[in-house]
């Protein structure tokens, strides 16, 4: 998607940083997060947040702008409310309209941040860092981890039909097999490019935006990030992992669909539709048939070898069933 033209900011002034969050019915959360933000983005000139409620309907709207009143955060936090919930990429989109309207020219870097983080000290300055020191960098992304510091796999490959067997069927010989064509890759102490980051936590390039735009409001919900990071490699943008820099994710608590405290729900319809259009669109239909035959051969494998060993089924409710009604054998075209 592409955006208005819109003046760029002079090179004499520091770097700026537009932050965009998108709530859904997460409204404490989003304070939380925007607690965090303040001393960080209270010292670098010119920046704001940009909160878009993606029409939650519970309160969180009224919750969060009476925070930003109460909090007087009114000079670096612009909310926004959606008039319906359109979705991740359609958010964050409205949110950087709004950001650059505000700003009165393209950011210097937009960053990408879930509600469900906390930002730890210098998340922002040492993503920023990295960035402007390596030219070719379009994006970067940070580590997220858990509360205690436990690290999160939040950088990966690009999706590929090697990756949907391996992810799929779960088996440790397979991985090492395979370890360097599957998407998930070792977590790592050190910055290292990569295909594609998080978009729970992910800076990227106003200039790159300029050029690629944003996010594919096509993708409902997952994937857009990835395809952000495959239209910015097709630009000749590289994308890194910058472990130094570090948020709290409270995992799944925004979507409700990845979180880790129970057992894992079912998968949204728009999920099989993210994966489907991205292969389709960056690969072609008969790939993203390819994708769903290797998808649905390691899953039907894995589930034999489950019960051959008598042990419980741990996949999303009706994955199977799911996977299958929604790949491109039945779906053929909706791409």
């Amino acid at each position: 998607m592409k955006f208005e033209t819109v003046p760029t900011k002079s090179t004499s002034q520091p770097p700026c940083v537009v932050v965009l969050i998108v709530n859904y019915k997460v409204g404490d959360l989003t304070i939380q997060c925007l607690k965090s933000l303040e001393p960080e983005l209270q010292a670098l000139p010119g920046s704001l947040a940009v909160v878009v409620d993606n029409h939650s309907g519970d309160g969180s709207a009224e919750l969060i702008r009476r925070a930003v009143d109460a909090n007087d955060w009114n000079d670096w936090v612009e909310f926004v409310e959606s008039p319906a919930n359109t979705g991740f990429a359609a958010g964050n989109n409205l949110a950087l309209r709004h950001g650059r309207r505000r700003l009165g020219a393209v950011p210097d870097f937009v960053l990408l941040l879930n509600p469900d983080t906390i930002a730890r000290p210098r998340a922002i300055s040492e993503l920023m860092g990295f960035i402007e020191g390596c030219p070719e960098a379009g994006i970067v992304g940070g580590r997220s981890e858990d509360p205690d510091g436990t690290p999160q796999h939040c950088c990966f490959r690009f999706p590929s039909l090697w990756n949907e067997f391996a992810s799929n069927i779960q088996l440790g010989f397979v991985d090492r097999l395979l370890r360097k064509r599957i998407a998930r890759v070792p977590i790592s102490d050190d910055p290292h490019q990569i295909g594609w980051v998080s978009g729970a936590f992910m800076l990227v390039r106003g200039e790159l935006i300029e050029r690629v735009g944003l996010f594919d409001e096509r993708f409902f919900l997952y994937y857009e990030e990835t395809d952000l990071a495959m239209r910015a490699a097709q630009a000749g943008w590289t994308c890194w992992h910058v472990p130094s820099a570090r948020v709290v994710h409270l995992v799944g608590f925004s979507s409700g669909v990845t979180r880790r405290d129970r057992r894992p729900a079912r998968k949204p319809v728009y999920w099989f539709q993210s994966r489907r259009r991205y292969f389709v669109k960056h690969h072609g239909p008969l790939y993203a048939a390819l994708a769903d035959l290797m998808a649905i051969l390691g899953t039907s494998l894995r589930r034999i070898r489950m019960i051959i060993a008598r042990r419980p089924n741990s996949d999303p409710p009706r994955f199977l069933s799911d996977l299958i009604s929604n790949s491109m054998f039945l779906k053929a075209g909706s791409g």
